[in-house]
């Protein structure tokens, strides 16, 4: 079996993929047990997002910093639960040349539920020894590498550094991560398709488009049923699609319209539009390309379209389409 260690053996990202492999196996561990150490449920506070934080919200930060930093790779880290990016201290910055964004639990309103939630993460260089805000302001087109943790029936790490999909599965025995899934690909077609139908009312004309021709199924345009799936986690939801199909979206709407959409385009959007890219897919906020898009801010929100190709060029069409 070939593991996570000799799959990156002499590559210069070898030992900053172990250190987040190793974040991933410590927060796989609490929340394995949160229910038992009394660490599930919400606290009373809020996040920069605005969201209600959840206890494993706080401790996968917390686990994320304090991993990652120690490995003496990387200059600044930034997360969704923190404002501001994070400078890593000098005394493990003396090496440090690249930059870390994550979301530390993606999907974290699962946790209580015992469902499917994730990491998500996305590696860029440092142009500075200090890095400042406008350091991290990177387009997706800039990652070296991207990847998330899949906290399930199994943990699972799926990495790309630029040259296709891999997914690893941790042994909980050897405590390593081993190549289960090499060179993931997305089908091109698809029947399958995931969104949050709650906010049908809200969205945009070609968005209410596209759904009511795959809701019309074999009478209808598509001339073919469709299915939809909906998990609230979007580590779940692009890890399907990664092992059969589909498209994944988030469309801005009326009522996301001000903030410009629900999902996080450096450590959301980005690094898994690298991932469904490198696997084949494709991925779109609508009218242009994710990984093209040039940041303005850390937490800046975009519309999100991504999986297989075929069905990603449809949407975009109707989107260029009046």
């Amino acid at each position: 079996m070939k593991t996570l260690s000799t799959f990156l053996a002499g590559t210069e990202l070898a030992p900053l993929i172990a250190d987040i492999a190793e974040s991933c196996k410590q927060l796989a561990a609490e929340i394995n047990r949160g229910a038992l150490h009394g660490k599930m449920g919400s606290l009373d506070a809020t996040n920069v997002q605005g969201e209600t934080q959840k206890q494993l919200d706080v401790i996968a930060n917390d686990i994320w910093l304090q991993v990652n930093e120690q490995g003496g790779h990387y200059a600044g880290m930034a997360s969704e639960e923190m404002e501001a990016p994070y400078l890593v201290p000098e005394r493990y910055r003396q090496s440090g040349k690249y930059l870390l964004l994550f979301d530390p639990l993606d999907g974290s309103s699962n946790v209580d539920l015992n469902f499917t939630v994730g990491s998500i993460f996305s590696i860029l260089i440092s142009p500075n020894h200090a890095p400042a805000l406008e350091d991290f302001l990177q387009p997706g087109s800039s990652q070296i590498a991207a990847g998330y943790a899949l906290y399930g029936s199994s943990t699972m790490l799926v990495l790309t550094t630029g040259q296709g999909v891999n997914g690893f599965t941790l042994d909980e025995t050897s405590g390593d991560f081993v190549l289960t899934h090499p060179d993931m690909r997305i089908p091109q077609d698809t029947s399958e398709f995931a969104i949050n139908m709650s906010r049908q009312r809200l969205w945009e004309a070609p968005v209410k488009r596209y759904i009511d021709e795959c809701l019309q199924g074999k009478d209808g345009p598509r001339g073919k049923d469709f299915n939809m799936r909906w998990v609230a986690s979007m580590v779940a939801e692009v890890h399907r699609i990664l092992i059969r199909g589909g498209v994944f979206m988030y469309p801005i709407d009326d009522g996301l319209r001000a903030q410009g959409g629900r999902l996080r385009l450096m450590y959301e959007a980005n690094p898994m539009a690298m991932l469904v890219e490198q696997a084949g897919g494709a991925a779109s906020a609508g009218l242009e390309r994710i990984l093209d898009i040039r940041p303005e801010a850390l937490h800046q929100r975009v519309p999100v379209f991504l999986g297989s190709s075929r069905e990603i060029e449809r949407i975009i069409l109707m989107h260029r389409t009046p």
